[in-house]
């Protein structure tokens, strides 16, 4: 049997394109695919001015989604952010139904347009630093998973996380996560959806480690979830100077864990100017963690956003 290669022989170069045209055009491509290969080392280039978009996450209601008594739902979820000036929510993937359906998430993307507020982005739990092997494939299933049903919903950006050591070095896990980004983003691509690795703890606890990641990665469609709340060194405020040129969502908290000291209020000003000095456009998704009622401190502090958004 003959091999593969030689029964394959390639168009003559005459067929449909001249010499000079096929050989123009292989140096636009190359130079496209170079282009597109180094996009990730530098931060992103946007036009026009800083423009800030107000959205709330659902994870800020996160212990009135379960339960056969729940108090909140997707619908329901959406409708308090329409009530409550936001321009965006953001619906985080632990709390739709267990047995999701495609006719569901339509559903909540319908309710949302029709309330005039867009589903700014979802969120997922996912692990990137598993080894090869059958918990590493269905990571990387679930988010590939998840990036169709965000186009579904009508939601530009998915919150990922790149995970936690499994008896490997730092420098082998960040490996595996620069891959898996890789790999789902090209399903991102075809979607249309931005995949925003968050600094969360894990191998990213150090931005150094965050950016490193970011900037190995050769796709146009993964940068930065920002969580302003997730920076923990000496200066945090540092830090979120370093990330917010790579941000492609950001979630606000309102608090800061400074190193070496207690937990301190956020500086609205402070940290809003820092988005908009880096040309910051997008949404600026609230996730409330704190002991409070969020049903009362929700709408406090989206009220106190406010007058920071465009």
């Amino acid at each position: 049997m003959k091999r593969l290669e030689t029964c394959v022989r390639p168009a003559p170069l005459t067929r449909g394109i001249s010499r000079r045209g096929f050989a123009a055009r292989t140096v636009l491509g190359a130079a496209a695919f170079m282009a597109q290969s180094a996009w990730a080392v530098e931060p992103f280039n946007r036009g026009g001015k800083s423009r800030l978009r107000l959205s709330l996450a659902a994870y800020s209601f996160r212990d009135f989604f379960p339960g056969d008594q729940a108090r909140m739902d997707m619908i329901r979820f959406i409708d308090f952010c329409a009530d409550h000036g936001c321009a965006g929510t953001e619906l985080t993937s632990y709390y739709f139904p267990k047995a999701l359906s495609d006719d569901y998430l339509a559903r909540v993307h319908r309710h949302a347009h029709l309330r005039g507020i867009a589903v700014s982005g979802t969120a997922i739990g996912n692990d990137f630093c598993h080894p090869p092997g059958p918990k590493r494939d269905d990571e990387l299933a679930q988010t590939r998973e998840w990036i169709r049903r965000a186009s579904i919903l009508g939601a530009p950006h998915i919150r990922v996380f790149a995970g936690v050591l499994h008896g490997n070095t730092q420098e082998e896990a960040q490996k595996l996560t620069i891959e898996a980004l890789e790999q789902c983003a090209e399903t991102a691509a075809k979607y249309g959806v931005f995949l925003g690795v968050e600094n969360h703890g894990g191998i990213v606890r150090k931005t150094d480690a965050l950016l490193e990641i970011v900037k190995a990665v050769k796709s146009p469609w993964v940068g930065i979830n920002l969580d302003t709340g997730n920076l923990y060194s000496d200066d945090p405020y540092r830090e979120l100077e370093q990330c917010a040129p790579y941000a492609v969502n950001v979630q606000f908290k309102g608090v800061i864990h400074p190193a070496g000291r207690k937990e301190e209020p956020a500086d609205y000003a402070r940290t809003f100017k820092i988005l908009r000095d880096a040309n910051y456009q997008g949404y600026v998704a609230l996730e409330y963690e704190l002991p409070e009622d969020p049903w009362t401190a929700v709408p406090m502090m989206l009220d106190k956003m406010k007058p920071f958004m465009d």
